[in-house]
């Protein structure tokens, strides 16, 4: 007599409210490591996106894991941008400008946190993220520099530190109310981008490489 064999088990899908309060709690996250830094308390991450501790502590067993995760969706959040303005076939430079503002918009600054030395910034699925990312905003701006409409002697690391930290609050007690300047400010500095240059810029192009750590 043969006995039938055991059947495989079907990989459970999260239901959807458990991927709504992820999604909510990588998402306030964001918000305070723009705020406060990566540092903040994960009590208070769990307060803003309205789940308990329990619910943050199991979707990410720890601080680098929260971390890592926060990054990684920015990161893919920014390339959709990318991929967005290589996808529109009117001026290049204009489709630019809405990839920055986007950028802007997804709080890239967030990626601050890369620098910190006990995040694991080789981690595969960081990786992936950022090698994505990197190869999509080099296209945009390629573009328009072929196009003849974006000065040469900018690089790809000059564009994204300068909106990260246009996209990031200063210091201090009312630090917040400069949210609505950010657009406004950014605006200022693609304007400062356009070909032909009026003045040569100091030293090297910024690249990639340049905004990682020693």
């Amino acid at each position: 007599m043969q006995t039938a064999a055991p059947e495989k088990r079907r990989a459970t899908r999260p239901r959807a409210d458990a991927l709504r309060n992820r999604e909510r709690i990588v998402a306030a996250a964001r918000e305070m490591f723009v705020e406060h830094g990566p540092d903040v308390p994960l009590d208070e991450i769990a307060r803003r996106a309205g789940v308990g501790n329990a619910t943050v502590y199991r979707n990410f067993p720890d601080r680098g894991a929260l971390i890592r995760e926060v990054v990684c969706s920015v990161m893919d959040r920014t390339a959709q941008a990318a991929e967005q303005a290589l996808a529109e076939s009117g001026d290049a430079f204009a489709a630019l400008e809405r990839f920055v503002h986007a950028s802007a918009d997804e709080r890239v600054s967030a990626l601050c946190p890369m620098i910190s030395s006990s995040f694991d910034e080789h981690h595969p699925d960081l990786l992936a993220a950022r090698h994505r990312a990197e190869r999509l905003v080099e296209e945009v701006m390629g573009r328009a520099k072929a196009a003849g409409q974006l000065r040469t002697d900018v690089g790809v690391g000059d564009l994204m530190l300068v909106v990260a930290q246009l996209s990031r609050p200063p210091a201090g007690a009312a630090c917040l109310s400069a949210d609505r300047f950010v657009h406004r400010h950014l605006q200022l500095f693609l304007d400062g981008l356009r070909a032909p240059a009026r003045s040569g810029l100091p030293g090297t192009a910024m690249t990639w490489e340049d905004l990682r750590p020693a």
